[in-house]
């Protein structure tokens, strides 16, 4: 008698800086459409009480976990919490999303699926089926267009959307890479992390998505991000056309 295969175990992260009116309806969001997934909230101390608002989530519902930083100490370091944090406790996927609705939990689904056949699967704006709805102004587009033009040239990556956060990992092979070497601390990791990953032999794969604008709060991307994350990914790009990368 054939047996079923187990279910993947799955961690969904949210790095959160005053995020307050959004966590909690985020998480319950999430819960709808991947009911038995473990969600890691990471907070950077919030001044608005977003931690202490994943606490009492924490509290209410199982599965939810909740790291509280001592400051605000960058969305890259953030997501490496989440990723050591899965690779400890043993799960087999990390999907990652904003804490601002900017990434639909209807698409939990999709990216999942896709992790039947790659390492890696990109929740994209930029393949056939996927974009942005609302206001999306030209200073936004510009940096989103032109950091993945630029990531593909310097850093050798095929995907269309190398910028966006709505992923979802494979934790054996997160398991693999050396974590010390990233550079990136800042929106720049974004990129850095499928370079990595693309050393390590993932496979890539796309999903379309719609990413929306923020339903609470303000952004927290500017220009003094978007410059860093330019010279982090050319010295990349540089090291690794040297063959020091």
């Amino acid at each position: 008698m054939s047996t079923q295969a187990e279910a993947p175990k799955v961690l969904i992260s949210l790095a959160t800086y005053n995020e307050a009116g959004n966590v909690e309806p985020l998480i319950e969001n999430i819960r709808q459409f991947a009911p038995d997934a473990s969600i890691l909230v990471i907070d950077d101390n919030s001044p608005d009480g977003t931690g202490a608002i994943a606490d009492a989530m924490a509290a209410r519902l199982k599965n939810v976990f909740v790291i509280h930083r001592s400051g605000k100490l960058g969305l890259g370091t953030a997501t490496l919490e989440a990723m050591a944090f899965a690779i400890e406790n043993r799960f087999d996927y990390l999907l990652n999303m904003d804490a601002d609705f900017s990434h639909p939990p209807k698409f939990i689904p999709d990216l999942l699926a896709g992790m039947a056949d790659h390492d890696v699967m990109i929740g994209s704006r930029y393949v056939p089926g996927g974009g942005v709805e609302g206001e999306f102004n030209l200073k936004r587009k510009f940096m989103s267009t032109g950091i993945n033009m630029y990531a593909r040239t310097f850093l050798g990556l095929t995907n269309r959307d190398n910028s966006g956060a709505f992923r979802c990992y494979r934790v054996s092979k997160l398991a693999e890479m050396d974590f010390s070497k990233i550079r990136s601390r800042g929106y720049s990791f974004q990129e850095e992390i499928l370079y990595w990953c693309k050393k390590v032999g993932c496979r890539f794969g796309e999903t379309p998505i719609l990413f929306m604008n923020r339903r609470s709060g303000m952004s927290k991307i500017n220009s003094r991000e978007a410059a860093a994350a330019i010279w982090i990914i050319f010295r990349i790009g540089v090291a690794r056309l040297v063959g020091r990368a």
